[in-house]
């Protein structure tokens, strides 16, 4: 296994792989009985992941419990990462739900006791409430970084120009910066691309991407006629629904030949070479050694080039108006365009 520095500026040191514990549990219906998730957690370990990504949601708040258990003798040596907003219990109350500064302090208090830990190593909004300000998001973020029971805050499932208002806005007052976002994005949802993506560059926040295997669609095994998520759960999940990802799957299952391994660990390792730190959901101990293996098999240049244009989504406009006259909004004819030096690190 090897490690990311976590953005441009945190310095904070994670695996190339996080572990998902959405399936640590079994409160949801579906999910991974106490014994089968402590398999899964030591096989991560053993290859050396140290970052594991939770929720106060995740099986009602199991998920977290059981986080807790696997790494109270080794605290020190892993990443935790938890979000809050959605609650921890079936059926959450109007005051133990959305982004404000009260379910925030009081979610992460009852999630550290499930972790049995005081502090997160890493805290995510789990997206917007449509409510709540972004000024009073950082504020508590502030709060709790300075108590020391956050050490880092991200924002999950924001759009873009939320999560720069919100880095800028955080750096002008002095406030705990945001470390990072969280995205879904695999080869069948890329829209990320268009402004997400470009925007954490920009701001030198990190990445982590949920749903890497498109909810089990990119490991191949619905044209297998296996069981799997789209079958038990019902949703959050993508079909072979489109010419596009017909292409996308047979493109997928000819690098994993050409590399020897799975579909499923060319899309992982696609994901990896986009920048992105994926995060992998397995519900067995097999499926984790499967998702693993993805990092013994990088991808060459030229896959992911193949992988990206069969892939590629319109990125709409104004993207596509840059392409459309590409020596018109430098300011410049085409011919002068050469004399503009542009410095290392500026983005496009």
């Amino acid at each position: 296994m090897r490690y990311k520095l976590f953005g441009g500026d945190s310095g904070l040191r994670v695996s190339e792989v996080s572990l998902g514990a959405g399936m640590f549990g079994t409160a949801w219906g579906h999910g991974a009985a106490a014994a089968e998730a402590r398999r899964m957690f030591e096989g991560y370990a053993e290859a050396g992941g140290n970052f594991l990504d939770t929720a106060d949601t995740y099986q009602h708040g199991e998920s977290e419990t059981l986080v807790g258990e696997f790494v109270a003798k080794e605290r020190e040596d892993f990443v935790i990462a938890t979000k809050y907003s959605l609650g921890a219990m079936d059926a959450p109350s109007v005051l133990t739900t959305g982004n404000s500064r009260r379910n925030m302090v009081r979610s992460l208090e009852r999630s550290l006791r499930r972790l049995k830990t005081d502090y997160v190593d890493l805290y995510w909004v789990h997206m917007p409430d449509g409510v709540t300000g972004t000024e009073e998001i950082l504020r508590g973020f502030d709060q709790l970084v300075r108590a020391g029971k956050v050490l880092y805050a991200g924002l999950s499932n924001f759009p873009a120009w939320r999560v720069a208002a919100a880095s800028t806005m955080a750096a002008l007052r002095g406030w705990a910066p945001l470390a990072g976002v969280q995205v879904e994005y695999s080869l069948v949802e890329r829209s990320a691309d268009r402004d997400i993506l470009p925007m954490a560059e920009a701001h030198r926040l990190g990445v982590t991407g949920w749903s890497p295997l498109g909810g089990g669609l990119l490991t191949g095994k619905y044209r297998r006629g296996e069981v799997g998520r789209a079958d038990t759960w019902k949703r959050l999940f993508h079909a072979e629904d489109s010419e596009q990802r017909r292409r996308i799957l047979d493109a997928l299952e000819a690098v994993a030949r050409e590399t020897g391994g799975s579909p499923g660990q060319a899309a992982l390792a696609w994901v990896s070479a986009k920048g992105v730190v994926p995060i992998i959901g397995p519900r067995t101990r097999e499926q984790l050694d499967d998702n693993l293996a993805a990092t013994k098999r990088p991808l060459s240049a030229e896959q992911v080039r193949r992988l990206d244009d069969v892939s590629a989504i319109p990125l709409g406009y104004p993207h596509d108006f840059y392409q459309r006259f590409p020596s018109s909004w430098s300011g410049l004819a085409a011919d002068r365009a050469e004399l503009i030096e542009v410095p290392a690190g500026v983005v496009a």
